[in-house]
């Protein structure tokens, strides 16, 4: 068995890796489902738009991603990009608020949490704002809200429905008083809207929690979750050391809510558009 053990000439042997080096070839190519625990490949994941195929979890998406889902050939035109929060407050916790701003503005290329944009749902012209959850937790805070009320304004102006995807945890503590301001200001515009008879849908995503739950999140003509979201107002972990019991299994996702009459529908993800398709041509009829 000498042939077994013999050494490989010095001009053929290849060359040492590093380990680091070995671990990038590989990094990111592979994600695990926190629903069924199965690695799944990641281009694989992104071209079914982020739900797992094997479980259907939804994985999280940014605002750019669900405004290609949404709106007819990925194309709309964006609003208000010019606005941009300030430090009313001069807060300052483990982090200075002002520092915050910019770090979320830097990762996500957006100055606001949300998105307000214009454009065609299956040929009908609709205003839309999707709220981003990187953009320190999709927060609202004063510029947010006056977005989505220029954005509710635009639509009546525009004789167009309105979709709003809230994916928010809450109202934003660095502006304390003058973010929650703006719940009832949306609130107040989504009555004007009401009066104009034009529909306004919400989209519910994972997570839909404080303030924007209980404000315009759940004031739509039509409240759409999708599967497996959180929504509620305070969150799970909260309601149970302040009522010291257990909750029931499920509490505060979707598939409850819509059993206890909360909500209108749950739709999957790559169904979303057809059935927003259907519901505004029935508000047209």
């Amino acid at each position: 068995m000498s042939w077994f053990r013999r050494d490989k000439p010095a001009d053929q042997k290849l060359p040492r890796v590093e380990n680091g080096e070995r671990r990038v070839r590989t990094e990111g190519l592979w994600q695990k489902c926190d629903g069924c625990r199965q690695i799944i490949w990641k281009k694989e994941l992104e071209a079914n738009w982020n739900v797992c195929s094997k479980c259907g979890r939804h994985f999280r998406i940014d605002a750019i991603t669900r405004l290609k889902l949404l709106l007819d050939g990925g194309e709309y035109e964006t609003f208000d990009t010019d606005l941009r929060s300030t430090d009313p407050l001069s807060f300052v916790g483990k982090d200075r608020y002002r520092d915050k701003l910019v770090s979320a503005q830097q990762e996500t290329g957006l100055t606001a949490a949300l998105i307000s944009a214009s454009g065609k749902l299956d040929g009908r012209d609709v205003q839309m704002c999707v709220m981003e959850p990187r953009f320190i937790g999709g927060s609202m805070a004063a510029v947010e809200g006056e977005i989505i009320a220029r954005s509710i304004e635009r639509a009546i102006a525009r004789s167009t429905p309105i979709v709003i995807v809230s994916a928010s945890g809450g109202m934003r503590m660095q502006e304390g008083a003058i973010s929650l301001m703006q719940m009832a200001k949306i609130s107040a515009a989504l009555m004007r809207l009401d009066e104009a008879r034009l529909p306004y849908i919400s989209i519910l995503t994972d997570p839909t929690t404080g303030g924007v739950t209980a404000s315009y999140g759940m004031l739509g003509d039509l409240n759409v979750a999708e599967p497996g979201a959180l929504i509620g107002f305070a969150g799970p972990r909260v309601i149970e050391q302040t009522i010291r019991q257990k909750l029931p299994e499920g509490f505060q996702r979707s598939e409850f809510l819509l059993k206890h009459g909360v909500l209108d529908a749950v739709v999957p993800r790559l169904e979303m558009k057809q059935y927003l398709a259907k519901a505004l041509h029935f508000f047209a009829a």
